[in-house]
């Protein structure tokens, strides 16, 4: 594994440390949009592997697998957010949608049905929950990487943020709580699972009832619930 330098072998690392670059873009994999390809993750922790072999210092105290099986989840969380998942038009759909939301919250002192939504945006049912699934691919990583990432944690441009940067940086935490706290049961349950059990999305239909396209649909609107509290509060 080493050369006469001491150094670590390049090749040897590449082949030794490949399955656990797989498996981690397979664990990272179901959590993300049918549009996020296995191997673009794959190649960005091959791209973190090798830095990881440049930047390694043995006197650290911790060990080259856990400091490289960082180095490459780190990686592929930084290509994730290098990325501008949302085009414009979804990007001003999803502000509207927050507005919305926001609106018909304080007019009905409740939590507004999806027919509702659909209604005051003056679209069909079938219209919304379109929309609700292109802005739930804004929304990539799972929540565990949002803490790690503290209070530069983005997952789309803005100015749509994500809720969960605020928790990350430790502000407005209770507000947060305070908002999860007040979501529709079903999508409350949802938030669990997916952040706090890590179940993937087809994992949640099969404990819904419903299909994964359903479950995108609404987390998506749950996060528009969250950031319409927020902003409210803010």
């Amino acid at each position: 594994m080493y050369t006469a330098q001491g150094k670590i072998d390049q090749r040897d690392i590449l082949e030794q440390y490949l399955p656990l670059v797989r498996r981690q873009a397979l664990a990272l994999r179901v959590k993300l949009p049918a549009s996020v390809e296995l191997e673009d993750l794959i190649q960005a922790g091959m791209v973190g592997l090798l830095e990881a072999q440049g930047r390694f210092d043995a006197k650290g105290g911790a060990s080259f697998a856990t400091f490289a099986s960082q180095r490459v989840r780190g990686a592929m969380i930084d290509e994730l957010r290098s990325r501008d998942w949302l085009p414009r038009s979804v990007r001003r759909g999803a502000r509207e949608m927050d507005a919305c939301v926001q609106r018909l919250e304080q007019q009905l002192g409740r939590p507004p049905e999806e027919a509702e939504i659909a209604e005051q945006l003056d679209m069909s049912l079938d219209d919304y929950r379109r929309l609700l699934n292109d802005t739930n691919n804004g929304y990539l990583l799972p929540f565990e990487e949002l803490m790690e990432a503290g209070g530069e944690a983005r997952l789309c441009a803005e100015p749509i943020p994500s809720p969960f940067a605020a928790l990350a940086s430790g502000e407005q935490r209770e507000g947060l709580i305070a908002a999860i706290e007040a979501l529709p049961e079903r999508e409350k349950l949802l938030m669990a699972l997916y952040y706090q059990e890590e179940l993937n999305l087809k994992e949640i239909g099969a404990v819904l009832g419903v299909t994964e396209s359903r479950v995108s649909q609404l987390h998506s609107q749950a996060i528009s619930r969250l950031r319409a509290k927020l902003v409210k509060a803010a």
